[in-house]
């Protein structure tokens, strides 16, 4: 694991910020096991995002630059990384946690015949001693796992590693001439795209979450006002999402997405674990519940019992009023 090979993401001609947390998340490795590190871009017409990542101490900005990685297709994807990590002698393959990799990753720890940690949270100890920290079931357990394979594949938990910081060198930018094999078993049809005014749930600072206890469209909708006051993105628990009142692209949680922003209003949701554990990281936690026994008051740092259809109107004025709006 000496040699790490980390796999940054584009959208729509950019590069996801959320992915980058997996750059610090292979720094702290490299410097564990007296290793390094080295960034991967796969796009079509990308090439000119590559400056924005030689800033972070990797060795190499690896840049597969092709018509055919326009859209993302497993199989084909999963040949290419393995094929630049061959080319590039790496031994481990890192990426961000979430719906690209949760994809990608397992074909490529297959296709190498790698050991693959998912979700990693942490690293433990270094050297040839070093493990690493991954959630079960629904966090409620910590396990530490090592991997005893000679490369091995890493899931990272974005929301537990700091986007890297700027070291003052500059990567050498290398073009790889890895080939697009179509394997015809699947076909890219298009993409649609979710259209919101709202931040994305993964990079908003505020996220304003509702569960059950909004009880209908009409009281989830209480939310709107204050959401658009902080600018805030809007999550929903799985039981909203089940119900219709929202799409699930807006579920927070284990089976939804993974969110740790500055700050987090849990109104009306009884902080079930599988909520909980896609949320819990969160900086400041702000919890509305009428009832004063409900689970999201153990995690939440600061708690309000009661009527959340009077709370939430009654919070939305003072912090108007506040703001000067």
């Amino acid at each position: 694991m000496k040699n790490i090979l980390v796999i940054a993401e584009t959208f729509q001609g950019k590069i996801r910020k959320t992915s980058l947390p997996a750059v610090t998340f292979a720094a702290e490795l490299a410097g564990k096991v007296g290793g390094e590190f080295s960034i991967a871009l796969f796009g079509s017409g990308v090439a000119g995002l590559a400056g924005e990542l030689t800033g972070f101490g990797a060795k190499n900005v690896y840049v597969v630059d092709a018509p055919g990685f326009a859209n993302y297709l497993g199989g084909p994807w999963a040949k290419a990384v393995v094929a630049l990590a061959q080319q590039a002698g790496a031994t481990a393959v890192a990426a961000v946690s979430d719906t690209f990799s949760r994809d990608l990753l397992p074909r490529v720890a297959a296709r190498m015949g790698a050991g693959m940690v998912s979700e990693t949270t942490a690293i433990v100890g270094d050297g040839a001693g070093v493990k690493f920290q991954r959630p079960m079931w629904a966090g409620n357990v910590l396990g530490t796992v090592e991997v005893r394979t000679p490369t091995a594949v890493f899931g990272v938990r974005g929301t537990d590693f700091d986007p890297p910081k700027a070291t003052g060198g500059a990567s050498a930018v290398q073009n790889a001439s890895i080939a697009f094999a179509d394997d015809g078993k699947a076909t890219y049809v298009k993409f649609e795209p979710t259209v919101s005014a709202r931040p994305d749930l993964a990079e908003a600072a505020v996220v304003i979450s509702g569960g059950r206890g909004l009880k209908d469209a009409a009281g989830f909708a209480l939310l709107n006002p204050l959401a658009d006051m902080l600018k805030a993105a809007i999550g929903a628990t799985r039981a909203v999402v089940d119900a219709g009142i929202c799409p699930n692209d807006l579920q927070v949680g284990q089976t939804g997405r993974v969110v740790a922003p500055q700050l987090y209003f849990a109104v009306g949701l009884s902080g079930a674990i599988q909520h909980v554990a896609g949320m819990k990281n969160s900086k400041v936690i702000v919890a509305i519940n009428k009832d004063e026994e409900a689970p999201i008051f153990s995690v939440a740092d600061y708690g309000l019992v009661g009527d959340a259809f009077k709370i939430l109107p009654e919070l939305t004025d003072a912090i108007r009023k506040h703001k000067g709006l």
